[in-house]
């Protein structure tokens, strides 16, 4: 994407640091957040200063490079080990990060250079099968088309051009006219704070709408289909993404609007039978019960927006059952939510 006249990817690698766009202060400050060590791109993962599915992976991949870069001690074996479960207890939902994880420490026991090429060849995959998410998807979106989103699953969300986003992007680049509908995405704001920001940057036509005005748009017959993201797919099509997905799911349901997921295929989990067996992470009740942002000399700041006497519950993530999604738009195609066609899109990668 780019941003003032430079051209930047999401999470990158430099000698041994990792380079990534700090999203914690996006849309008010652009800054680029350098993590000189595997820990401080865990803390990265864990604090959000980099998200969404592929962006993470992207960033765990890196991060177990730069421990293999690191850990060069008579007991490394071990510490490599610990390292390893140290990145993958950053965010637990996430399919992308266990994807990455795994590739990277296979490659890197053959040498700490062979990690690294590992890292960079899946943060180049990572852009490739976006870019093709975005093209499968555009031939979904017709001439004129009003889009909901919900959360974050573009650009920022991946090394470059996204997910839900990416058929965006590419109708418009093909002259299409497209419009979006962006969810806030209580409580972090996703939507209206990187989505939005994300569309600004591009041109792209767009509002920000409340998470509650989403039904009565639909009603109206203002929405012609829905695109999101995903944090993980089951082997059975059920689908974990950002809290409220569920929702969204259902009111399509209800107003027989289409309802498609993009993912790449490194976001299946085949050992998952049924979202049943997705981890859902539970995030501090601070997300809920305080909001951020600059105060009159730009400076960030926290305040409490709730109940000083209450406490939140606050699950990142929910599942949408796979009668509820019309389809899955990958890099190799677009397949049905359902254990035959997900099994025949990976047979075609054998």
């Amino acid at each position: 994407m780019i941003v003032e006249g430079k051209y930047y990817k999401t999470v990158w690698m430099e000698g041994n640091s990792v380079m990534m766009i700090n999203q914690n202060l996006l849309p008010f400050t652009f800054e680029i957040h350098e993590c000189k060590t595997y820990w401080e791109t865990c803390m990265a993962i864990t604090d959000m200063t980099v998200r969404g599915a592929g962006a993470i992976g992207a960033a765990a991949g890196f991060a177990m490079a730069q421990a293999f870069l690191e850990l060069q001690t008579f007991d490394k074996a071990v510490r490599l080990r610990e390292a390893r479960q140290d990145i993958e207890n950053t965010r637990p939902t996430a399919r992308n990060l266990f994807y990455a994880v795994e590739k990277v420490y296979q490659a890197g026991l053959e040498s700490p250079d062979n990690a690294v090429r590992a890292a960079n060849s899946i943060a180049t995959e990572d852009e490739e099968s976006s870019r093709a998410i975005g093209k499968w998807g555009a031939s979904l979106i017709g001439a004129k088309s009003n889009i909901l989103t919900h959360c974050n699953a573009g650009w920022l969300a991946f090394v470059d051009y996204g997910t839900a986003l990416a058929p965006v992007y590419y109708a418009a680049e093909n002259n299409k006219q497209v419009f979006v509908y962006v969810d806030e995405t209580r409580p972090r704001g996703q939507g209206g704070r990187l989505t939005a920001w994300e569309l600004y940057q591009n041109k792209i036509p767009h509002v920000i709408i409340p998470d509650n005005a989403a039904a009565s748009l639909m009603k109206e017959g203002k929405i012609d289909m829905v695109i999101v993201g995903a944090d993980r797919i089951a082997a059975n099509g059920d689908v974990a993404n950002k809290i409220g997905t569920l929702g969204r799911a259902i009111l399509a349901k209800k107003y027989k609007i289409p309802f498609y997921i993009a993912a790449p295929s490194s976001t299946f989990d085949l050992s998952c039978k049924s979202g049943n067996d997705i981890p859902i992470e539970k995030r501090s009740q601070d997300e809920v019960l305080y909001q951020t942002g600059p105060d009159a000399n730009g400076n960030m700041v926290k305040i409490r927006v709730c109940s000083p006497g209450s406490q939140a519950y606050n699950p990142a993530f929910d599942v949408t059952d796979a009668a509820l999604i019309t389809g899955i738009i990958t890099e190799k195609g677009i397949v049905k939510p359902n254990i035959t066609s997900i099994s025949q899109l990976f047979k075609k990668s054998e």
